[in-house]
């Protein structure tokens, strides 16, 4: 009996380490999005920049569009977090940017690595399972 509770608190630790490694990848993920969205504002810069005026589609709510013509586009404002944001040159603009992701990328190597960790763990109690069945069945 007592060794069917342990192997029943090392299924219920597995269980708990697959949920942080789901809640983890999960961050990766919206890590991911916020790079694929940094990337895709260093295009819109590169393709804006030097021309008088860009024709473009102004969001206006639940998920909706306008067509519209963007007057000046040498100036941008560029959110900087904590719902604060600055009126930068596309340079400046770029260099707040590449801050960012360097941020962004660090913040995802470090989550991977937490999910690495974590799938570790769960392969090492998975193994004292294992052996801890192999033992009751024996």
């Amino acid at each position: 009996m007592e060794d069917q509770q342990r192997l029943n608190n090392l299924v219920n630790e597995i269980n708990v380490y697959r949920q942080q490694a789901e809640l983890i990848q999960q961050q990766i993920e919206m890590i991911q999005t916020s790079i694929a969205e940094v990337d895709a504002l260093f295009a819109t810069l590169e393709d804006i920049e030097g021309k008088e005026s860009v024709e473009a589609f102004v969001p206006v709510g639940a998920g909706s569009f306008i067509k519209g013509e963007l007057k000046s586009t040498d100036e941008i404002i560029v959110s900087i977090g904590a719902g604060l944001a600055v009126k930068k040159d596309a340079d400046g603009a770029r260099e707040i940017l590449t801050g960012q992701k360097e941020e962004l990328k660090d913040s995802m190597d470090k989550m991977l690595a937490n999910l690495q960790q974590t799938t570790d763990i769960v392969g090492s109690i998975a193994a004292a399972a294992q052996g801890n069945m192999t033992q009751t069945m024996g």
